[in-house]
Protein backbone atom coordinates (compact mmCIF):
# COMPACT_ATOMS: atom_id res chain seq x y z
CA UNK A 1 0.00 0.00 0.00
CA UNK A 2 1.25 3.21 -0.87
CA UNK A 3 2.31 5.96 1.61
CA UNK A 4 0.01 9.30 0.43
CA UNK A 5 2.80 11.61 2.40
CA UNK A 6 5.75 10.34 0.06
CA UNK A 7 3.25 10.38 -3.06
CA UNK A 8 2.43 14.39 -2.30
CA UNK A 9 6.09 14.70 -1.88
CA UNK A 10 8.69 15.30 -5.17
CA UNK A 11 11.59 12.92 -4.13
CA UNK A 12 14.49 13.46 -6.56
CA UNK A 13 15.26 11.09 -9.30
CA UNK A 14 17.71 8.29 -9.01
CA UNK A 15 19.73 7.17 -11.67
CA UNK A 16 22.24 8.80 -14.31
CA UNK A 17 21.55 11.87 -16.29
CA UNK A 18 17.93 11.02 -18.46
CA UNK A 19 19.40 10.14 -21.56
CA UNK A 20 17.81 13.30 -23.85
CA UNK A 21 19.55 15.92 -21.58
CA UNK A 22 22.78 13.77 -22.35
CA UNK A 23 22.44 13.77 -25.66
CA UNK A 24 21.48 17.57 -25.46
CA UNK A 25 24.16 19.14 -23.29
CA UNK A 26 26.91 16.24 -25.27
CA UNK A 27 26.33 18.12 -28.47
CA UNK A 28 26.80 21.46 -26.68
CA UNK A 29 30.09 20.66 -25.07
CA UNK A 30 31.44 19.10 -28.55
CA UNK A 31 30.19 22.64 -30.12
CA UNK A 32 31.92 24.29 -27.30
CA UNK A 33 35.06 21.91 -27.37
CA UNK A 34 35.11 23.14 -31.06
CA UNK A 35 34.69 26.71 -30.93
CA UNK A 36 37.22 26.76 -28.19
CA UNK A 37 39.72 25.89 -30.86
CA UNK A 38 38.60 27.62 -33.29
CA UNK A 39 39.00 30.65 -31.13
CA UNK A 40 41.40 29.84 -29.08
CA UNK A 41 44.17 32.39 -30.90
CA UNK A 42 41.90 35.00 -28.75
CA UNK A 43 42.60 33.68 -25.40
CA UNK A 44 45.75 34.45 -23.18
CA UNK A 45 48.06 31.65 -23.00
CA UNK A 46 49.23 32.34 -19.63
CA UNK A 47 46.26 32.62 -17.25
CA UNK A 48 45.96 36.23 -15.66
CA UNK A 49 44.97 35.86 -12.70
CA UNK A 50 46.34 36.23 -8.94
CA UNK A 51 46.66 33.22 -6.72
CA UNK A 52 43.46 32.57 -4.62
CA UNK A 53 41.27 34.20 -7.33
CA UNK A 54 39.30 31.50 -8.56
CA UNK A 55 38.90 29.83 -5.14
CA UNK A 56 37.75 33.73 -4.08
CA UNK A 57 34.76 32.86 -6.50
CA UNK A 58 33.57 29.64 -5.64
CA UNK A 59 31.38 28.19 -2.83
CA UNK A 60 33.48 26.88 0.54
CA UNK A 61 30.57 24.11 0.99
CA UNK A 62 28.99 21.76 -1.49
CA UNK A 63 25.37 22.44 -2.90
CA UNK A 64 22.72 20.20 -1.13
CA UNK A 65 20.76 20.20 -4.36
CA UNK A 66 22.15 18.99 -8.06
CA UNK A 67 22.26 21.88 -10.26
CA UNK A 68 21.94 22.40 -14.00
CA UNK A 69 23.89 21.20 -16.52
CA UNK A 70 23.38 25.12 -18.26
CA UNK A 71 24.75 26.54 -14.85
CA UNK A 72 27.56 24.50 -14.78
CA UNK A 73 28.38 25.15 -18.17
CA UNK A 74 27.91 28.84 -18.19
CA UNK A 75 30.74 28.68 -14.99
CA UNK A 76 33.43 26.66 -17.56
CA UNK A 77 33.02 29.80 -19.13
CA UNK A 78 32.66 32.45 -16.71
CA UNK A 79 35.35 30.74 -13.78
CA UNK A 80 37.10 28.23 -14.95
CA UNK A 81 38.71 28.81 -18.62
CA UNK A 82 39.95 32.22 -17.27
CA UNK A 83 42.01 30.81 -14.40
CA UNK A 84 43.63 27.86 -17.26
CA UNK A 85 47.27 28.47 -18.62
CA UNK A 86 46.05 26.83 -22.33
CA UNK A 87 48.68 24.35 -22.90
CA UNK A 88 46.91 23.72 -26.56
CA UNK A 89 47.53 27.04 -27.81
CA UNK A 90 49.17 27.47 -30.70
CA UNK A 91 51.54 30.09 -28.73
CA UNK A 92 52.32 27.94 -25.72
CA UNK A 93 55.74 27.36 -26.37
CA UNK A 94 56.97 26.56 -22.96
CA UNK A 95 58.56 23.63 -21.24
CA UNK A 96 57.87 21.03 -23.84
CA UNK A 97 54.76 22.35 -26.14
CA UNK A 98 52.26 19.73 -26.63
CA UNK A 99 48.66 19.13 -27.69
CA UNK A 100 45.64 17.26 -28.11
CA UNK A 101 43.41 16.60 -30.99
CA UNK A 102 40.20 16.10 -31.98
CA UNK A 103 40.87 11.75 -32.30
CA UNK A 104 42.46 11.66 -28.82
CA UNK A 105 39.69 13.66 -26.94
CA UNK A 106 37.25 11.20 -29.00
CA UNK A 107 39.15 8.71 -27.20
CA UNK A 108 39.23 9.81 -23.93
CA UNK A 109 35.48 10.44 -24.10
CA UNK A 110 34.70 6.75 -25.16
CA UNK A 111 37.54 5.57 -22.84
CA UNK A 112 35.14 7.40 -20.06
CA UNK A 113 31.93 6.19 -21.11
CA UNK A 114 33.57 2.81 -20.79
CA UNK A 115 34.88 2.97 -17.81
CA UNK A 116 36.94 0.21 -18.13
CA UNK A 117 39.44 -1.16 -15.20
CA UNK A 118 42.06 -2.80 -17.13
CA UNK A 119 43.52 -4.51 -14.15
CA UNK A 120 43.09 -8.40 -16.12
CA UNK A 121 42.57 -9.72 -19.35
CA UNK A 122 39.35 -10.88 -18.33
CA UNK A 123 38.46 -7.39 -17.00
CA UNK A 124 38.75 -5.78 -20.17
CA UNK A 125 40.14 -7.66 -23.00
CA UNK A 126 39.35 -4.98 -25.59
CA UNK A 127 41.87 -2.84 -23.12
CA UNK A 128 44.87 -5.68 -22.73
CA UNK A 129 44.71 -6.22 -26.87
CA UNK A 130 44.31 -3.02 -28.05
CA UNK A 131 47.30 -2.15 -25.85
CA UNK A 132 50.27 -4.81 -27.60
CA UNK A 133 48.42 -4.10 -30.78
CA UNK A 134 48.89 -0.28 -30.65
CA UNK A 135 52.08 -0.25 -29.12
CA UNK A 136 53.31 -2.46 -31.89
CA UNK A 137 51.91 -0.27 -34.50
CA UNK A 138 54.29 2.27 -32.14
CA UNK A 139 57.39 0.32 -32.27
CA UNK A 140 57.31 -0.47 -36.29
CA UNK A 141 56.43 3.50 -36.54
CA UNK A 142 60.07 4.11 -34.89
CA UNK A 143 62.26 1.72 -35.84
CA UNK A 144 62.54 -0.44 -32.78
CA UNK A 145 62.90 -4.15 -33.18
CA UNK A 146 60.81 -7.13 -32.11
CA UNK A 147 62.19 -7.92 -28.89
CA UNK A 148 60.77 -4.78 -27.63
CA UNK A 149 57.76 -5.63 -25.68
CA UNK A 150 55.51 -2.39 -24.88
CA UNK A 151 53.25 -1.21 -21.72
CA UNK A 152 51.50 1.42 -20.94
CA UNK A 153 51.68 3.83 -17.96
CA UNK A 154 50.84 7.61 -16.89
CA UNK A 155 53.93 9.22 -17.03
CA UNK A 156 57.49 9.12 -17.94
CA UNK A 157 58.26 9.61 -14.44
CA UNK A 158 56.62 6.23 -13.50
CA UNK A 159 57.68 4.46 -17.29
CA UNK A 160 61.42 4.91 -15.61
CA UNK A 161 60.81 4.13 -12.04
CA UNK A 162 59.47 0.67 -13.28
CA UNK A 163 62.50 -0.05 -15.72
CA UNK A 164 65.01 0.78 -12.98
CA UNK A 165 62.81 -1.46 -10.81
CA UNK A 166 63.24 -4.25 -13.19
CA UNK A 167 66.85 -3.29 -13.42
CA UNK A 168 67.26 -3.90 -9.85
CA UNK A 169 65.11 -7.31 -10.30
CA UNK A 170 68.24 -8.78 -12.36
CA UNK A 171 70.78 -8.02 -9.72
CA UNK A 172 69.85 -11.01 -7.92
CA UNK A 173 69.92 -10.02 -4.40
CA UNK A 174 66.33 -10.82 -3.33
CA UNK A 175 65.59 -7.32 -2.50
CA UNK A 176 61.66 -7.91 -3.94
CA UNK A 177 62.10 -10.58 -0.90
CA UNK A 178 64.02 -9.16 1.63
CA UNK A 179 63.85 -5.41 1.10
CA UNK A 180 67.08 -3.31 1.46
CA UNK A 181 67.21 -2.22 4.97
CA UNK A 182 68.88 -3.99 7.29
CA UNK A 183 70.81 -6.03 5.15
CA UNK A 184 74.64 -6.16 5.47
CA UNK A 185 75.28 -8.67 2.46
CA UNK A 186 73.38 -5.91 0.19
CA UNK A 187 76.38 -3.21 -1.08
CA UNK A 188 75.12 0.19 -2.31
CA UNK A 189 73.18 -0.07 -5.91
CA UNK A 190 74.43 2.59 -8.26
CA UNK A 191 72.67 4.35 -11.35
CA UNK A 192 74.37 6.68 -13.64
CA UNK A 193 72.98 8.75 -15.38
CA UNK A 194 74.05 12.52 -16.92
CA UNK A 195 73.99 15.58 -14.96
CA UNK A 196 70.92 16.83 -17.60
CA UNK A 197 69.08 13.92 -16.90
CA UNK A 198 65.22 14.63 -15.92
CA UNK A 199 64.00 14.82 -12.22
CA UNK A 200 62.54 11.68 -12.30
CA UNK A 201 65.07 9.50 -12.13
CA UNK A 202 65.72 10.99 -9.01
CA UNK A 203 62.27 10.56 -7.57
CA UNK A 204 62.28 6.90 -8.84
CA UNK A 205 65.51 6.13 -7.14
CA UNK A 206 64.00 8.02 -3.96
CA UNK A 207 60.88 5.90 -4.01
CA UNK A 208 62.77 2.65 -5.22
CA UNK A 209 64.26 3.09 -1.24
CA UNK A 210 67.73 3.45 -3.49
CA UNK A 211 68.22 6.54 -2.12
CA UNK A 212 69.55 9.72 -3.55
CA UNK A 213 73.15 8.40 -3.12
CA UNK A 214 72.87 5.63 -4.79
CA UNK A 215 72.52 8.23 -7.98
CA UNK A 216 75.21 9.00 -9.49
CA UNK A 217 75.16 12.04 -11.95
CA UNK A 218 77.93 12.34 -14.80
CA UNK A 219 79.42 15.22 -16.43
CA UNK A 220 78.61 16.35 -19.80
CA UNK A 221 80.21 17.51 -22.56
CA UNK A 222 80.10 21.18 -24.46
CA UNK A 223 76.57 19.94 -26.44
CA UNK A 224 75.25 18.79 -23.01
CA UNK A 225 75.27 15.31 -24.08
CA UNK A 226 76.87 12.43 -20.99
CA UNK A 227 80.63 12.50 -21.22
CA UNK A 228 81.23 8.83 -21.86
CA UNK A 229 84.34 8.75 -20.96
CA UNK A 230 83.65 10.15 -17.10
CA UNK A 231 80.65 8.01 -16.87
CA UNK A 232 83.33 4.92 -18.10
CA UNK A 233 85.97 6.42 -15.29
CA UNK A 234 82.56 6.55 -12.60
CA UNK A 235 81.79 2.84 -12.75
CA UNK A 236 85.62 1.15 -12.90
CA UNK A 237 85.98 4.17 -9.83
CA UNK A 238 82.39 2.84 -8.04
CA UNK A 239 83.05 -0.97 -8.43
CA UNK A 240 86.57 -0.93 -6.50
CA UNK A 241 84.95 0.95 -3.78
CA UNK A 242 82.75 -2.12 -3.31
CA UNK A 243 79.47 -0.46 -4.78
CA UNK A 244 77.31 -2.29 -7.27
CA UNK A 245 76.45 -0.23 -10.18
CA UNK A 246 73.35 -2.03 -12.06
CA UNK A 247 72.03 0.11 -14.16
CA UNK A 248 72.45 3.39 -16.68
CA UNK A 249 69.93 6.17 -17.57
CA UNK A 250 70.55 7.47 -21.10
CA UNK A 251 69.12 10.64 -22.28
CA UNK A 252 67.22 11.08 -25.95
CA UNK A 253 65.87 14.62 -25.47
CA UNK A 254 67.13 16.08 -22.43
CA UNK A 255 64.58 19.07 -20.45
CA UNK A 256 66.67 21.90 -21.10
CA UNK A 257 68.25 21.49 -24.03
CA UNK A 258 66.52 18.54 -26.33
CA UNK A 259 70.32 16.98 -26.20
CA UNK A 260 70.95 13.48 -27.36
CA UNK A 261 73.38 11.43 -25.23
CA UNK A 262 75.79 9.10 -27.18
CA UNK A 263 73.58 6.05 -26.67
CA UNK A 264 76.12 3.95 -29.35
CA UNK A 265 79.19 4.61 -27.27
CA UNK A 266 77.46 4.28 -23.67
CA UNK A 267 75.50 0.68 -24.80
CA UNK A 268 79.34 -0.51 -25.36
CA UNK A 269 80.02 0.47 -21.44
CA UNK A 270 76.82 -1.04 -20.44
CA UNK A 271 77.43 -4.47 -22.32
CA UNK A 272 80.91 -4.26 -20.97
CA UNK A 273 80.29 -4.09 -17.24
CA UNK A 274 76.62 -5.79 -17.63
CA UNK A 275 74.58 -3.68 -16.63
CA UNK A 276 71.09 -2.49 -17.50
CA UNK A 277 70.83 0.28 -19.90
CA UNK A 278 67.57 2.56 -19.66
CA UNK A 279 66.83 5.03 -22.37
CA UNK A 280 64.38 8.19 -21.67
CA UNK A 281 62.97 9.06 -24.97
CA UNK A 282 59.87 10.68 -23.33
CA UNK A 283 60.27 14.24 -25.86
CA UNK A 284 62.73 13.02 -28.65
CA UNK A 285 61.21 9.31 -29.20
CA UNK A 286 58.13 10.74 -30.88
CA UNK A 287 60.49 12.28 -33.37
CA UNK A 288 61.60 8.65 -34.66
CA UNK A 289 58.23 7.93 -36.47
CA UNK A 290 60.25 10.56 -39.16
CA UNK A 291 62.13 8.72 -41.06
CA UNK A 292 64.81 11.37 -41.77
CA UNK A 293 65.07 11.35 -37.59
CA UNK A 294 65.05 7.90 -36.88
CA UNK A 295 68.85 8.43 -36.32
CA UNK A 296 67.82 9.88 -32.51
CA UNK A 297 67.15 6.15 -31.79
CA UNK A 298 70.54 4.85 -33.28
CA UNK A 299 72.36 2.05 -30.42
CA UNK A 300 68.67 2.30 -28.46
CA UNK A 301 67.87 -1.23 -30.55
CA UNK A 302 70.24 -2.94 -27.75
CA UNK A 303 68.98 -0.44 -24.73
CA UNK A 304 67.32 -2.84 -22.43
CA UNK A 305 64.44 -0.75 -21.92
CA UNK A 306 63.27 2.40 -23.69
CA UNK A 307 60.35 5.25 -22.79
CA UNK A 308 58.37 7.66 -24.81
CA UNK A 309 55.58 9.73 -24.29
CA UNK A 310 52.41 10.12 -27.31
CA UNK A 311 51.32 12.88 -24.75
CA UNK A 312 54.65 15.03 -25.32
CA UNK A 313 54.47 14.93 -28.94
CA UNK A 314 52.11 12.66 -31.16
CA UNK A 315 49.05 14.87 -30.00
CA UNK A 316 47.32 12.30 -27.56
CA UNK A 317 45.48 13.67 -24.66
CA UNK A 318 47.52 13.88 -21.33
CA UNK A 319 48.45 11.01 -20.26
CA UNK A 320 50.00 8.42 -21.52
CA UNK A 321 53.48 6.99 -21.62
CA UNK A 322 55.05 4.04 -23.07
CA UNK A 323 57.82 1.59 -21.72
CA UNK A 324 59.38 -0.79 -23.98
CA UNK A 325 61.62 -3.68 -22.34
CA UNK A 326 63.39 -6.53 -23.71
CA UNK A 327 62.70 -8.66 -20.36
CA UNK A 328 59.25 -8.13 -19.71
CA UNK A 329 59.64 -11.79 -17.53
CA UNK A 330 61.77 -9.31 -15.06
CA UNK A 331 59.89 -6.40 -15.00
CA UNK A 332 56.51 -9.01 -13.91
CA UNK A 333 59.04 -10.64 -11.42
CA UNK A 334 59.68 -7.48 -9.80
CA UNK A 335 55.73 -6.46 -9.43
CA UNK A 336 53.30 -9.66 -9.89
CA UNK A 337 50.97 -10.25 -7.07
CA UNK A 338 48.11 -11.81 -7.76
CA UNK A 339 45.91 -12.92 -4.83
CA UNK A 340 42.92 -15.33 -4.62
CA UNK A 341 39.95 -12.85 -5.64
CA UNK A 342 41.97 -12.17 -9.11
CA UNK A 343 42.88 -15.65 -10.49
CA UNK A 344 41.20 -16.75 -13.76
CA UNK A 345 41.35 -19.52 -16.09
CA UNK A 346 43.45 -17.99 -18.40
CA UNK A 347 45.65 -15.80 -16.25
CA UNK A 348 48.38 -18.05 -18.07
CA UNK A 349 47.59 -17.69 -21.33
CA UNK A 350 46.91 -14.02 -21.66
CA UNK A 351 49.07 -10.60 -20.30
CA UNK A 352 47.89 -8.70 -17.61
CA UNK A 353 48.57 -4.97 -17.37
CA UNK A 354 48.82 -5.27 -13.18
CA UNK A 355 51.18 -7.56 -13.35
CA UNK A 356 53.63 -5.32 -14.58
CA UNK A 357 53.73 -2.24 -12.07
CA UNK A 358 52.42 -0.92 -8.70
CA UNK A 359 48.94 -0.12 -10.15
CA UNK A 360 45.99 -2.74 -10.13
CA UNK A 361 43.39 -0.82 -11.99
CA UNK A 362 44.61 0.96 -15.15
CA UNK A 363 42.75 3.39 -17.39
CA UNK A 364 41.76 2.15 -21.09
CA UNK A 365 44.49 4.66 -22.10
CA UNK A 366 45.20 2.91 -25.60
CA UNK A 367 42.12 3.31 -27.42
CA UNK A 368 43.07 7.14 -27.45
CA UNK A 369 46.82 6.22 -29.22
CA UNK A 370 44.84 3.87 -31.57
CA UNK A 371 42.54 6.32 -32.93
CA UNK A 372 45.12 8.71 -33.52
CA UNK A 373 47.45 6.57 -35.16
CA UNK A 374 44.42 5.43 -37.66
CA UNK A 375 43.23 8.79 -38.12
CA UNK A 376 46.47 10.58 -38.68
CA UNK A 377 48.48 7.33 -40.23
CA UNK A 378 51.89 6.96 -39.92
CA UNK A 379 52.22 9.97 -42.71
CA UNK A 380 50.63 12.40 -41.48
CA UNK A 381 51.95 12.25 -37.76
CA UNK A 382 54.90 12.44 -39.33
CA UNK A 383 54.28 15.31 -41.38
CA UNK A 384 53.60 17.36 -38.17
CA UNK A 385 56.66 16.66 -36.46
CA UNK A 386 58.39 17.59 -39.55
CA UNK A 387 56.62 20.63 -39.68
CA UNK A 388 57.63 21.60 -36.02
CA UNK A 389 61.18 21.04 -36.78
CA UNK A 390 61.18 23.13 -39.77
CA UNK A 391 59.59 26.01 -37.89
CA UNK A 392 62.15 25.56 -34.88
CA UNK A 393 65.06 25.62 -37.35
CA UNK A 394 63.55 28.82 -39.06
CA UNK A 395 63.60 30.42 -35.34
CA UNK A 396 66.70 29.36 -34.65
CA UNK A 397 68.08 31.17 -37.94
CA UNK A 398 66.41 34.50 -36.84
CA UNK A 399 68.42 33.96 -34.15
CA UNK A 400 72.04 33.49 -35.35
CA UNK A 401 71.39 36.10 -37.96
CA UNK A 402 70.65 39.01 -35.32
CA UNK A 403 73.32 41.08 -33.69
CA UNK A 404 71.44 40.64 -30.33
CA UNK A 405 70.46 37.21 -29.91
CA UNK A 406 72.82 33.94 -29.25
CA UNK A 407 71.72 30.08 -30.34
CA UNK A 408 72.91 28.53 -26.73
CA UNK A 409 72.70 24.98 -27.28
CA UNK A 410 72.22 22.90 -30.62
CA UNK A 411 68.67 22.28 -31.83
CA UNK A 412 68.51 19.27 -33.10
CA UNK A 413 64.87 19.02 -32.82
CA UNK A 414 62.05 21.39 -32.16
CA UNK A 415 63.53 23.28 -29.30
CA UNK A 416 65.86 26.01 -29.56
CA UNK A 417 67.14 27.36 -26.54
CA UNK A 418 68.79 31.35 -27.03
CA UNK A 419 69.51 34.32 -25.12
CA UNK A 420 69.51 38.06 -25.38
CA UNK A 421 73.39 39.30 -25.61
CA UNK A 422 73.01 42.61 -26.60
CA UNK A 423 76.54 44.54 -26.25
CA UNK A 424 76.79 46.47 -22.87
CA UNK A 425 79.23 49.10 -22.66
CA UNK A 426 81.46 49.60 -19.77
CA UNK A 427 80.88 46.91 -17.77
CA UNK A 428 83.20 44.08 -16.27
CA UNK A 429 81.99 40.51 -17.71
CA UNK A 430 81.19 39.19 -14.32
CA UNK A 431 78.27 42.58 -14.11
CA UNK A 432 77.50 41.87 -18.17
CA UNK A 433 76.78 38.56 -17.48
CA UNK A 434 74.58 39.10 -14.13
CA UNK A 435 73.06 42.00 -16.41
CA UNK A 436 72.16 39.72 -19.35
CA UNK A 437 70.50 37.49 -16.98
CA UNK A 438 68.07 39.78 -15.35
CA UNK A 439 67.59 41.22 -18.58
CA UNK A 440 66.66 37.45 -20.44
CA UNK A 441 64.32 36.79 -16.99
CA UNK A 442 62.98 39.97 -17.74
CA UNK A 443 62.46 39.66 -21.34
CA UNK A 444 60.51 36.39 -20.49
CA UNK A 445 58.44 37.45 -17.79
CA UNK A 446 57.02 41.01 -20.02
CA UNK A 447 56.39 38.39 -23.34
CA UNK A 448 54.56 35.93 -20.63
CA UNK A 449 52.47 38.66 -19.73
CA UNK A 450 51.04 40.18 -22.25
CA UNK A 451 48.96 36.41 -23.02
CA UNK A 452 50.30 36.19 -26.57
CA UNK A 453 52.44 33.93 -26.07
CA UNK A 454 54.45 31.70 -23.56
CA UNK A 455 58.33 30.74 -23.05
CA UNK A 456 60.26 28.91 -20.14
CA UNK A 457 63.64 29.04 -19.09
CA UNK A 458 66.68 26.85 -17.96
CA UNK A 459 70.59 27.50 -17.17
CA UNK A 460 73.15 26.47 -19.21
CA UNK A 461 76.54 27.27 -17.95
CA UNK A 462 75.15 29.68 -14.94
CA UNK A 463 73.54 31.34 -17.87
CA UNK A 464 69.70 32.44 -17.80
CA UNK A 465 68.36 31.02 -21.26
CA UNK A 466 65.23 30.87 -22.69
CA UNK A 467 63.64 28.28 -24.85
CA UNK A 468 61.12 28.09 -27.30
CA UNK A 469 59.87 24.32 -27.71
CA UNK A 470 57.18 23.61 -31.02
CA UNK A 471 55.05 20.58 -30.71
CA UNK A 472 51.43 22.37 -31.02
CA UNK A 473 49.17 20.62 -33.45
CA UNK A 474 48.07 23.81 -34.40
CA UNK A 475 50.88 26.13 -34.85
CA UNK A 476 51.99 27.87 -38.05
CA UNK A 477 54.55 29.94 -38.98
CA UNK A 478 52.74 33.08 -38.20
CA UNK A 479 52.51 32.16 -34.60
CA UNK A 480 56.09 31.74 -34.33
CA UNK A 481 56.70 34.94 -36.37
CA UNK A 482 54.67 36.66 -33.81
CA UNK A 483 57.19 35.05 -30.64
CA UNK A 484 59.92 35.96 -32.46
CA UNK A 485 58.72 39.90 -32.67
CA UNK A 486 57.38 39.69 -28.93
CA UNK A 487 60.88 38.80 -28.04
CA UNK A 488 62.25 41.81 -29.96
CA UNK A 489 59.73 44.32 -28.87
CA UNK A 490 60.46 43.60 -25.26
CA UNK A 491 64.03 43.60 -26.18
CA UNK A 492 63.73 47.01 -27.35
CA UNK A 493 61.54 48.28 -24.53
CA UNK A 494 63.45 46.64 -21.59
CA UNK A 495 67.47 47.56 -23.03
CA UNK A 496 67.59 50.68 -25.37
CA UNK A 497 66.29 52.88 -22.56
CA UNK A 498 68.83 51.91 -20.03
CA UNK A 499 71.49 52.52 -22.30
CA UNK A 500 70.35 56.04 -23.13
Amino acid sequence: MSNPEIGAKRLPSLGDMPADEFRRHGHELIDWIADYFEHIDDLPVLAQIQPGDLKAQLPTSPPQTGESMDAIIADIDRLIVPALTHWSHPSFFAYFATSTSAPGIFGELLSAAFDAKSMLWRTSPASTELEEVVLDWLRQMIGLDAGMSGIIYDTASVSSMHAIAAARERVEMRIREEGMSGRRDLPLLRVYASEQAHSSIDKGIITLGLGQRALRKIPTDKDFRMHVKALAAAIEEDKRAGFLPFCIVATVGTTSTSSIDPVPEIILISEEHALWLHVDAAYAGSAAVVPELRHVLDGCHRADSLVMNPHKWLFTPFDLSVLYCRHMDLLRRAFSLVPEYLRTPEQDKVRSGSDYGVQLGRRFRALKLWMIIRYFGHEGLAARIREHVRLAKLFASWVEESRDWAVMAPAPLALVCFRACPQLKNESEEASEKRLDALNEAIMHGLNATGKALLSHTKLNDKIVLRLSIGNIRTTEAHVRQVWDLLNEQLRYLHRPSEK
